[in-house]
């Protein structure tokens, strides 16, 4: 029988303030490790009551990330993907919603019989089960947790105490913690303060928690001695205090870290051996992010472009893709209901390619129609994605195959409704995971730029939607021009559209820019910044 493999767990954690970056921390420490030859994965603990993000606004939340295999998880597991190059899962995100739901439901079961349930240890209990439970698979060296919110906040305390637990069960040479924290410039004083980080470690050891690594987020390098005070009142050795300086691009992180040894002294910290790293194809790629030869510009119309998280994917696709086609990508967020108030060419003249992504909600949809069409008429390059697939299949319906009344079952009910409600989701009451979620397969139709651009009759895509294609119109579609390029393999779904008089006019029912990656960029994104760059050309010609 062979041994089982020893598994190592780095906790990453956060203090001060939130939006510190310790998703991009985590996904940056995995790439390293993962470089040097360790199997690697990450995962995320959120501290929020909803079992999952699929029913939060956008506003608030920013884009709900969707893994293979179905699961509606945090946008940080979509760093974890892009710079690590491999799927996760549903185990890859745990929120406090399904910790209290899996726990009580055990109570109704009767499981705790004669047990007055509490958080200790029976919530805690179900936390370092789940922070566990990958490390269980045989698969990976390392686990890499990251916890949600920032310390010091009431809900992400279970999670504290959890962690806290396993580093004392499992014991210092198999776990460690790293803390992420604000060392901020006081203008008016003219230097940056230490105190906030002091603080926030004062947080943590008063849970019980001395933190092994500081990575200190300011605007500027740490000085020696700055980084030499933050150490002397931490207990953390200050070659432990890494500086986490504003880099040019995300991408550029595992670079600074990697120069500041953080993956050396993690290695030696778990008492493991410092294998050879592999770093020049990362590097690069961050080079031609940084000093691109030329650059391209992209109008992306959306709904909720007041925070742009709810982009996410699409901002990051579109860096990859930038990189493949060695220009920088510059995206402009347009909201649909301008393109309403004004006219299309008003807005969007000034634009190589236009993209219109996915969204609920008839809020700004006549925007987006009317963006698409002077995509269409005007032979610039357009992407639609999801919702965007199908306002195009509408645009096309009204303007080119005169379907006037032409709409979405979401949007009006009518005899025209040339997307509907997909059978099965007629009867779906409850709103949370009930959507067609995660990967299906899609076979492309030949000779088409769908199949040019992923060179396989084959693919497999991410899924987040209710509606679709109404087959009852595709013969007719099909007639006036439309060309349904991918649809799914009992022919049932159409999965992709474009036209074929046209430079560059692809929509897809799924969401490729969740499977782009930092040196492996989709290839719809890729083919689509190929076709604004011609675009491009032939404005400057003309």
């Amino acid at each position: 029988m062979s041994k089982k493999k020893k598994v190592k767990y780095i906790f990453v954690t956060g203090g001060v303030v939130s939006s510190l970056g310790k998703g991009i921390t985590a996904s940056s420490i995995g790439l390293l490790l993962k470089l040097r030859g360790y199997n690697v994965t990450i995962q995320k603990f959120d501290p929020y009551i909803n079992v999952d993000p699929g029913t939060m606004s956008p506003f608030q939340h920013g884009e709900v990330y969707v893994t293979d295999d179905g699961a509606e998880t945090d946008l940080d597991l979509g760093h974890y993907e892009r710079f690590l190059d491999v799927d996760m899962s549903r185990a890859n995100n745990t929120t406090t919603g399904q910790v209290y739901f899996d726990v009580i439901t055990k109570e109704r079961r009767g499981d705790y019989l004669g047990t007055t349930v509490q958080v200790i240890p029976h919530i805690t209990d179900e936390i370092k089960k789940r922070m566990m439970q990958l490390g269980e698979t045989g698969k990976y060296d390392i686990i890499i947790t990251e916890i949600g919110g920032t310390v010091g906040d009431i809900e992400s305390l279970p999670f504290i105490e959890s962690m806290r637990q396993i580093m004392l069960e499992m014991g210092r040479k198999n776990v460690i913690n790293v803390h992420v924290t604000l060392v901020p410039f006081i203008q008016s004083a003219g230097e940056m303060k230490t105190k906030p980080t002091q603080h926030s470690v004062k947080n943590l050891l008063e849970l019980g928690i001395q933190p092994n690594i500081l990575v200190c987020r300011s605007e500027n390098k740490l000085s020696k001695e700055i980084r030499e005070k933050i150490a002397l009142f931490t207990n953390v050795r200050k070659e432990a205090v890494i500086s986490a300086y504003d880099c040019q691009t995300i991408y550029e992180v595992p670079i600074v870290l990697y120069q500041q040894n953080l993956d050396t002294i993690i290695l030696e910290r778990l008492k493991l051996p410092e294998l050879n790293i592999k770093l020049e194809e990362w590097q690069n790629f961050v080079n031609t992010v940084i000093n691109p030869a030329g650059k391209v510009k992209i109008a992306i119309v959306g709904k909720y472009i007041e925070n742009k998280d709810a982009y996410k994917s699409i901002s990051e696709a579109f860096v990859h893709a930038g990189a493949e086609n060695n220009v920088r990508v510059e995206t402009e967020f347009i909201s649909s209901e301008e393109v309403e108030t004004k006219s299309a060419e008003t807005v969007l003249k000034n634009y190589d390619g236009i993209l219109v992504p996915g969204g609920f909600g008839e809020r700004g949809i006549e925007g987006k129609i009317l963006a698409i069409k002077y995509a269409r008429e005007n032979k610039i390059p357009f992407f639609g994605i999801c919702l965007g697939m199908q306002l195009a299949v509408v645009e096309f319906a009204r303007n080119v195959a005169g379907i006037k009344n032409a709409n979405s079952q979401e949007f009006v009910k009518n005899q025209w409704n040339v997307i509907h409600i997909m059978p099965e989701q007629i009867k779906v009451k409850n709103k949370g995971a009930t959507m067609r979620l995660g990967a299906y397969p899609c076979v492309l139709k030949k000779g088409t730029k769908a199949f040019e651009a992923y060179k396989k009759p084959k693919i497999s895509e991410r899924h987040r939607h209710r509606f679709e294609f109404n087959n009852k119109f595709r013969s007719l579609l099909e007639e006036k021009g439309l060309v349904i390029s991918g649809i799914s393999p009992d022919e049932r779904l159409v999965e992709m559209i474009e036209l074929a008089d046209h430079p560059y006019f692809v929509g897809c029912q799924f969401h490729p820019e969740l499977k782009s990656r930092a040196i492996k960029a989709h290839p719809l994104f890729r083919e689509f910044v190929k076709a604004s760059i011609e675009n491009s050309k032939r404005t400057i010609q003309n």
